[in-house]
């Protein structure tokens, strides 16, 4: 029973901590495209901050829910 509610605290806690460094980057300002429009959108970002290489330390963590929860039921 603990196992479970350990493995889904961990799952939980790495959903959080992977959004946490995805939201926390750069503030949002307005600016002009080059079509015209305006968007929120930083400029320059990319997509390198979805990367396993920045986000694996959540990654573990939601995996160590994962193995928790798959396994801590037969005990």
């Amino acid at each position: 029973m603990w196992a479970i509610l350990i493995g889904a605290a961990l799952i939980i806690g790495g959903l959080l901590f992977l959004f946490r460094s995805t939201l926390s980057r750069r503030p949002s300002d307005p600016h002009q495209t080059q079509q015209g429009g305006s968007t929120l959108e930083p400029r320059h970002q990319g997509l390198r901050f979805l990367g396993v290489s920045q986000n694996w330390p959540a990654l573990a963590v939601i995996a160590a829910g994962v193995l928790l929860l798959a396994f801590g039921g037969y005990s």
